[in-house]
């Protein structure tokens, strides 16, 4: 992916971490969050951002601190971000 990963992206991958790990379908998460599987599946795949009651909604249904899910987007983003090497830009050229 080379660039900078968008912050969708990046919430998408922390969310089905987060789900995964407490054992739920996305369609589970949906009912325990109050909104539709298919837009679980559409927030994981990065296709659209959260609104913030959305991410308080999901925080709450999977048991995990607003603050703590967000902070494992900046990470996420973080990982993402660093620079590839001078070597792979060059043969790319």
């Amino acid at each position: 992916m080379g660039g900078v990963l968008g912050a969708g992206v990046a919430f998408g991958r922390v969310l089905r971490r987060l789900r995964e790990a407490t054992g739920l379908t996305q369609e589970q998460l949906g009912f325990e969050a109050d909104l539709r599987r298919t837009y679980i599946s559409i927030l994981e795949l990065g296709q659209q951002q959260p609104s913030l009651t959305t991410i308080l909604k999901l925080a709450h249904a999977l048991k995990c601190p607003e603050g703590k899910m967000l902070d494992q987007v900046v990470l996420e983003l973080k990982q993402t971000a660093k620079p590839s090497s001078p070597t792979a830009s060059n043969a790319a050229s």
